[in-house]
């Protein structure tokens, strides 16, 4: 089953074309990067694909494990939400409240108005919750105040509450960009792991190369607003990049980084994504 079908989109920002023509079908159970230099158009298409913007024109049509959420710049407002989790690079939790409340929030979808407004979640949620939390590795952390904890830590904890939300789908809009090595492996691990381990199809634009070529057997590359690249992550040397990209290449390449994949990874297919070592 496809998990993403999107067919001949197009935005315009002014004079600016974000997207054009762009077409692009996810499988579901896929792990997938999205890369492009700054300004490719990755962050505009993902916005689309989440439902939180739609395309010019009259041809653009986006489709959702089969269904339309929108066709010809009009949202399908019959559609069914909570399908897809997107994570940003802001994490966008709540300081001031706990891990374990704004794992929580993942609920909210699925519970009455009234209980999810006065945060009245029940036993089952909150086993559910520090389920999520220790999936990915830090439910010793579920009392602390978000504002406590370290940006990878943070943005774990966004990937538990998309668990919570119970989504097929996970888009993460460059979820590692303002972390450090050490912390970025360890989230790209989870995506990879709950991938491998849950099925959920995940879709994540990064900024360096390196990661994808890694952890994504397929790769997407934009430019302009365009798809240029959709193929093996294994195709993605350097110097391909630089016949792409140009000089912009620059910007996804890390300094001293391997033109190849690191010895001993093998691709994954659908089913099988590599595992990388623990940092």
């Amino acid at each position: 089953m496809t998990a993403i079908s999107v067919f001949n989109l197009s935005k315009r920002y002014g004079k600016t074309r974000a997207l054009d023509d762009v077409s692009l079908e996810l499988g579901r159970g896929e792990m997938v990067a999205l890369i492009g230099a700054s300004g490719s158009g990755k962050s505009t298409l993902i916005r689309h694909i989440a439902g939180l913007e739609a395309g010019d024109g009259e041809k653009g049509r986006i489709a959702v494990l089969g269904e339309v959420s929108q066709e010809s710049g009009r949202f399908n407002r019959a559609r069914r939400r909570g399908r897809i989790a997107v994570i940003f690079q802001q994490f966008n939790l709540v300081a001031r409240l706990s891990l374990l409340t704004n794992v929580l929030v993942g609920h909210l979808g699925r519970m009455p108005a009234l209980r999810g407004t006065l945060g009245l979640f029940n036993a089952a949620e909150k086993d559910k919750a520090r389920a999520a939390l220790a999936r990915v590795g830090i439910d010793h952390l579920a009392g602390q105040r978000a504002s406590t904890l370290s940006g990878g830590q943070q943005q774990r904890a966004a990937i538990a509450r998309s668990l919570v939300q119970e989504a097929e789908i996970l888009i993460a809009d460059e979820p590692i960009s303002a972390l450090d090595p050490a912390a970025a492996r360890r989230v790209m691990d989870v995506l990879s792991d709950i991938n491998r381990q849950e099925g959920i199809t995940v879709l994540v634009s990064l900024h360096q190369v390196e990661y994808a070529r890694r952890y994504c057997r397929r790769t997407v590359a934009m430019r302009d607003g365009r798809i240029v690249f959709d193929g093996p992550s294994t195709a993605l040397t350097n110097d391909f990049l630089a016949e792409l990209y140009g000089e912009a290449s620059e910007e996804l390449v890390l300094p001293d980084a391997p033109a190849e994949s690191p010895a001993g990874f093998k691709p994954a297919n659908r089913h099988e994504t590599p595992v990388p070592e623990t940092v």
